[in-house]
């Protein structure tokens, strides 16, 4: 665990569980190089002019991962690189900022990974559009859906469209076509990925629970993972493994060119 490039104190990183005010991104490293890098440097600047009024060096934010990792250049590691102000406390929070990056890493989970059962709920995040550090929603609602037997949660807003997974961006199939919620959230690199390289089979539209019954599949994305079959929301269930649209999704994906860190 580093700060600024240097391994990090208990005092210096306690204002993340004290203050809880910053943002962070998630990747997936392999052998050296991430699917969209620069997309997930591009995020951690905008949420950092929109937090602290500041613009990140993003190229020193290379830097500190790539001393992170240090000699491991081989295998699959999930690097997070957040971003917060160790001075900033809940009394002195409109304070000039200097935000400080903190990056720590982890062995990336092997395998492809196993298919989703969501339950869904009423929620909205806190300002959608930035990855930020407050979780406290998300965590209570996972954690209630997970006690219920299921894996994640999904969002649902007040009006009854569907948002997002917890943590992670979801998509359906329809007729060839990927279907995303025309919603607030927060738009994941992954997502953002395919949607470059598909283009035209792209479809956002106003979703709801009585929509699901209508879709041929659904999907998961995420950086840590990349896409993950869903095979239920509620008591709607697919054959999600089986159906070639998801294996297709994977492929593409797969062959998405990855950028050194």
């Amino acid at each position: 665990m580093d700060l600024n490039g240097v391994p990090a104190t208990l005092d210096q990183v306690k204002a993340l569980a004290l203050t809880n005010y910053g943002h962070f991104t998630s990747m997936l490293v392999e052998n050296g190089e991430v699917r969209g890098l620069s997309l997930h440097m591009e995020r951690l600047s905008r949420d950092c002019r929109q937090l602290f009024d500041h613009d990140l060096d993003i190229e020193q934010v290379r830097g500190y991962v790539r001393k992170a990792l240090g000699e491991q250049t081989g295998g699959r590691v999930v690097v997070r690189v957040t971003v917060f102000d160790p001075a900033l406390d809940l009394g002195t929070i409109g304070r000039d900022a200097h935000p400080h990056v903190l990056v720590t890493h982890r062995q990336a989970a092997s395998g492809s990974p196993a298919p989703w059962r969501l339950q869904a709920a009423a929620y909205q995040r806190d300002m959608p559009s930035v990855k930020h550090v407050g979780l406290l929603g998300p965590m209570q609602r996972r954690r209630a859906a997970q006690r219920e037997g299921f894996d994640d949660v999904l969002f649902l807003n007040p009006d009854g469209t569907i948002s997002e997974i917890a943590t992670s961006n979801i998509g359906f199939v329809r007729e060839g076509r990927i279907i995303w919620p025309r919603s607030a959230y927060l738009t994941g690199i992954t997502m953002t990925l395919l949607n470059q390289e598909l283009d035209e089979q792209i479809v956002t539209e106003p979703l709801t629970l009585s929509d699901l019954p209508g879709m041929d599949a659904a999907f998961a994305t995420n950086a840590a993972t990349g896409v993950r079959a869903v095979s239920a929301v509620d008591a709607t269930e697919w054959p999600s493994e089986t159906h070639t649209a998801l294996k297709e999704l994977r492929e593409l994906y797969a062959d998405i060119p990855a950028e050194p860190v």
